[in-house]
Parts: C-alpha cells; sequence; structure tokens
C-alpha cells in the first residue's frame, strides 16, 4: 500500500522547513520574505481545511437567497446576486441578504486573515 502525503502535509512540511529551517538563518528582505511565504503556505492549509465547507454554505445561502435551482454552481450564483445588487433588485433590506455577505465575508476572513482585529467583534454580531 502506497501512502502518499496529503496536500496539506505536503504544504505544512514547506511551511515547517520555512518556519524552523530557511527563516532563522536569513536576514533582511529574505527574512522577509520568508515570513510572506510562511503566511501564504498558513493560508493555504486553511483553505484546505475550510475552504469546501465554506464554499458550500456559502453556495446553500445563495440558492435560497436567490431562490434558484440546486444545480447552479457557485461563480453563476454570485454573479446572479452581483447583478441583481448592480440593478437594485436586491438591497440591504432584502431578507437575509445582509447575513449571507456578513457570513460570506467572516468565512473568507477566517481563511485569509484569521487573527483580523475585527473578526471577533464580526462573528459576535
Amino acid at each position: 500500500m502506497h501512502n502518499a502525503p496529503s496536500l496539506k502535509e505536503l504544504v505544512e512540511a514547506v511551511k515547517s522547513f520555512i518556519d524552523e529551517t530557511a527563516a532563522p538563518n536569513l536576514k533582511g528582505h529574505a527574512a522577509f520574505h520568508a515570513r510572506v511565504a510562511s503566511n501564504v503556505l498558513a493560508t493555504v492549509v486553511r483553505e484546505i481545511e475550510m475552504g469546501a465547507e465554506a464554499a458550500a454554505d456559502e453556495r446553500a445561502r445563495l440558492v435560497a437567497l436567490l431562490e434558484t435551482d440546486g444545480e447552479t454552481d457557485l461563480d453563476r450564483l454570485n454573479r446572479d446576486l452581483s447583478g441583481r445588487i448592480r440593478a437594485g433588485k436586491m438591497t440591504l433590506q432584502t431578507p437575509n441578504l445582509l447575513n449571507h455577505l456578513k457570513s460570506t465575508a467572516i468565512s473568507q476572513l477566517s481563511i485569509d486573515q484569521p487573527r483580523y482585529s475585527g473578526a471577533k467583534r464580526l462573528k459576535q454580531g
């Protein structure tokens, strides 16, 4: 049986190398770039861990909000929502629109910037 490392394990291994071996031996601009690379890899790990669930949740909210069939993909649903907002067919007074926008932003922040200072406040209400 061949047990290849998962994508997450591969990314974590590279991040660990940067954090524990490479970065401590770098200075100046190279050290800065090592921190940037480490942060990018941490974002990739969070995307692997949370991205599919966040997308599924977003898609379910959009299907309900737009009252559309369950066959439409997420990109098309978002284009439809954007078009309705641009055309004035949906506003912040539209039931569940604000909740959807807030939930989507919080999910994305949890992946992209989990230590964002306002994230805790956003999650609370």
